[in-house]
């Protein structure tokens, strides 16, 4: 009778030892540290980008924004809109032919979501992994890294990361929001910037008369 139980046990542990390697590839786990080791060594860094989003299949018109990061401070320019990210504080400056508003929240309030200064890390909590087939993209081998959120109640479910094979430049990354929506952004002309000031990525809203603020601190 031991024997059956025995043999039971250890395909137990064989399938659990298969699954959790599969939920964490190892593989896709050294392509992700090499490209988050790259970023977090360059200590800041500028970048142009294009994006689209995509609905039942329908994909919408490409726009095209800036980044800027240092650390986990960023600043992000869009067609009528600027997003400030000191660290503590988050501006949302928006400008149109008619009007003009900043809305002022805590950095706190921004925890669990994707952002310019976690896109290179966001892999180490709350996702599982796998490396998929490898492709051209840009014109540029890149692994394809898929991330799959473990919570349910996650705002993306699955999120796929392009990156350069030679390089370990995140060239592009592809969000599901899991209703059929697709989130598509590409990176251009990234630099390296480590020494950019700190009140770049502040917004002070003396500098825009006529501005209406709606702080929500």
């Amino acid at each position: 009778m031991k024997f059956p139980s025995q043999l039971f046990l250890l395909f137990c542990l064989v399938l659990w030892s298969f699954q959790a390697t599969a939920q964490k590839d190892p593989k896709a786990k050294a392509v992700l540290d090499a490209m988050s080791q790259k970023y977090q060594n360059m200590k800041g860094f500028t970048a142009g980008f294009d994006y689209t989003y995509q609905d039942a299949g329908v994909a919408g018109d490409r726009q095209a924004g800036e980044i800027a990061v240092s650390g986990e401070k960023y600043r992000l320019k869009l067609p009528d809109q600027e997003i400030y990210n000191d660290g503590k504080t988050v501006w949302t400056y928006i400008q149109t032919a008619s009007y003009k508003e900043v809305t002022i929240n805590d950095a706190t309030q921004m925890e669990g979501e994707l952002t310019p200064s976690n896109i290179y890390k966001m892999y180490q909590t709350g996702f599982n992994y796998r490396l998929l087939a490898d492709k051209t993209y840009q014109g540029k081998a890149v692994n394809v890294v898929e991330l799959t959120a473990m919570k349910s109640n996650a705002p993306f479910k699955e999120v796929k990361l392009m990156v350069d094979k030679s390089s370990k430049d995140l060239l592009g990354w592809e969000m599901s929001d899991g209703q059929g929506g697709i989130f598509s952004y590409s990176f251009k002309n990234l630099k390296a910037a480590p020494d950019l000031a700190v009140d770049y990525f502040t917004f002070d809203p003396k500098k825009h008369p006529g501005i209406e603020v709606i702080d929500l601190r």
